[in-house]
């Protein structure tokens, strides 16, 4: 089979499934979300409310949401990194010492942001019992904040209230981890097992090469961590290979099914906004740019990646320097856009050995903001934040009023969508600006030499990429980087902590602005938010957005080093 046939079949696959799953899983969150009385309390959520003295029937405005899930995630930067730090006293340790300072703080931050960037080997970091009762927990609740923020902004459009109230943090919280995130992931752990990923709490065993030697190979409770690392688009591998391991994604059928586990719920998602605002055009238009987005970006590393580039290459017939063979270009390209355009970061290749426009364009991917189709929960309202822009710039073209789902758009709306959009701009190039100038950089490059050389030019990408990769919560990393010391630790945890909770901040306070709004009905002054013309506007402003805002990085990164 050649590589096209390969690629096509396995994208024509991937989209059947998430076709299939798109009415059935978008209407189900809708209805998960319903606290109008739609969808009632589960008894063991009653239990847990009781237990922790919620009232699940209280609402909330966008000051005490935002409050609830600030507490919760501080708590939860708390634990994880007390956890770490103490896990040599703790069962299961497996004969590994407590986590340094430096490193526990960057997991703490990287796994509660939803970034899971790790700048350790796993099998000889973390115990058996920081892995699923530290790291896993956290690939839940973190995504379910993603969920509840999303779910957040879409009552703004359809509430009316007078105290701009926006549903119940906790009770969000708890549904999304035990009514999608959970029963889903189980579904997905059982496929992984059946087809060969491990499940144990053993903590190795010894094995012998052809040549004599005794290898000792790493077990760990692989399959239920990988569900979940895939399916709420986290990303840390619990073996340091990742998705690349074959303890984690052994069979190219594994790695088709941790594809659609990565999309699914970000696609899906598009269905529930459409669901919940009565209006399945407006989901079809956001999810048709994120196709747009998706596919296009998919096209460029397919192709870039297909082609012969240096002598290796040629050899091989293909960039395979840095790919699994049992996973091809194919795979290994559709998992890593897929893992890029969302929040995942899980990878089954080295970036860092692709391209410069396969690289490029994964990196691109990253710094369009995510949001094709995004993380669960964050690629939503990423994408609607974007759109409200697209309103706006449209209805002043035209002389028509800036108004989204029957809400006006005025200077508070506006500027809350621009701070949002501006956190990511500036985490990634203050923090690029600042690492590249220190003369200790150098000493952490893969590759380094004189200014102008491919080599400093790809060096300068591989920062670029780590700073693009926290800030947007992603956690792949571009490789070729060692970012174990003390700058890269606190700097990039700070632009794993500032990414996720600042926008997440101005987008609770713009559903809380929009839920004080009484709707307007459209008229012939509002300008249409779906169908083809608002999709090439939204597309338009996506791409030129990023366009203007990181064209001179990438022009003395990928692009440079692609025309070199």
């Amino acid at each position: 089979m050649n590589s096209a046939l390969a690629a096509g079949l396995q994208i024509a696959f991937v989209v059947f499934v998430l076709a299939i799953a798109y009415v059935p899983l978008g209407d189900y969150m809708a209805k998960v979300y319903d606290t109008g009385g739609g969808s009632r309390d589960l008894r063991i959520e009653r239990v847990l409310y009781r237990l922790c003295r919620i009232d699940a029937r209280a609402e909330q405005t966008w000051y005490g949401y935002a409050g609830s899930l600030l507490g919760f995630s501080s708590a939860g930067v708390l634990l994880l990194y007390v956890l770490q730090r103490v896990q040599g006293v703790l069962p299961l340790g497996g004969g590994l010492s407590g986590v340094s300072p430096a490193v526990a703080f960057n997991t703490a931050a990287s796994f509660v942001t939803n970034t899971n960037w790790q700048s350790y080997a796993p099998e000889t970091t973390m115990s058996n019992l920081t892995q699923p009762l530290g790291l896993a927990v956290q690939n839940f609740v973190s995504a379910a904040v993603g969920l509840a923020v999303a779910v957040a902004l879409i009552r703004g459009f359809v509430r009316v209230s007078r105290g701009g109230e926006i549903g119940n943090f906790w009770v969000d919280l708890t549904r999304g981890c035990l009514r999608i995130l959970l029963p889903l992931s189980f579904v997905i752990a059982l496929i992984l097992l059946s087809q060969g990923v491990i499940q144990s709490f053993r903590t190795g065993f010894d094995s012998t090469g052809l040549d004599g030697t005794v290898v000792t190979n790493a077990l760990a409770p692989v399959a239920s961590q990988e569900a979940i690392k895939e399916l709420g688009t986290n990303g840390g591998g619990i073996l340091a290979a990742n998705s690349a391991h074959p303890f984690e994604n052994p069979t190219p059928i594994t790695n088709i099914v941790e594809i659609i586990a990565i999309l699914l719920v970000p696609v899906c998602l598009t269905r529930t906004f459409g669901t919940t605002v009565r209006d399945h055009r407006q989901g079809l238009t956001l999810l048709a740019v994120m196709g747009v987005l998706f596919g296009g970006l998919l096209a460029v590393t397919l192709a870039a990646e297909s082609g012969t580039r240096g002598a290796a290459a040629t050899a091989a017939g293909a960039m395979m320097e840095g790919k699994e063979v049992r996973f091809g270009i194919p795979g290994s390209a559709l998992f890593a856009v897929a893992t890029t355009g969302t929040s995942t970061g899980a990878v089954n290749s080295v970036h860092d050995s692709m391209s410069p426009l396969g690289g490029g364009a994964v990196l691109l991917n990253m710094l369009l903001g995510e949001i094709a189709p995004g993380g669960v929960g964050t690629g939503l309202y990423g994408i609607l934040v974007l759109a409200i822009i697209a309103v706006f710039v449209g209805g002043l073209l035209v002389g028509r009023t800036p108004e989204y789902l029957g809400k006006k758009l005025g200077r508070r709306e506006i500027t809350l969508a621009a701070l949002s959009v501006l956190v990511m701009p500036a985490l990634v190039l203050i923090g690029t600006s600042i690492t590249v100038i220190l003369g200790s950089t150098i000493g952490h490059l893969g590759n380094s030499g004189d200014p102008g050389t491919p080599q400093a030019i790809h060096g300068f990408t591989e920062v670029l990429y780590a700073y693009a990769s926290a800030s947007n919560n992603n956690g792949s990393a571009f490789g070729g980087l060692t970012v174990t010391s003390d700058w890269f630790q606190t700097s990039l945890g700070v632009c794993m902590l500032l990414g996720r909770f600042l926008p997440i901040l101005f987008v609770l306070a713009l559903a809380g602005s929009l839920a004080s709004q009484r709707r307007s009905e459209p008229n012939a002054g509002t300008l249409p938010t779906a169908g083809p013309m608002f999709a090439g506007l939204l597309t338009g402003t996506v791409v030129l957005v990023a366009a203007l805002t990181f064209f001179p990085a990438l022009a003395l990164g990928p692009i440079a080093e692609a025309l070199s």
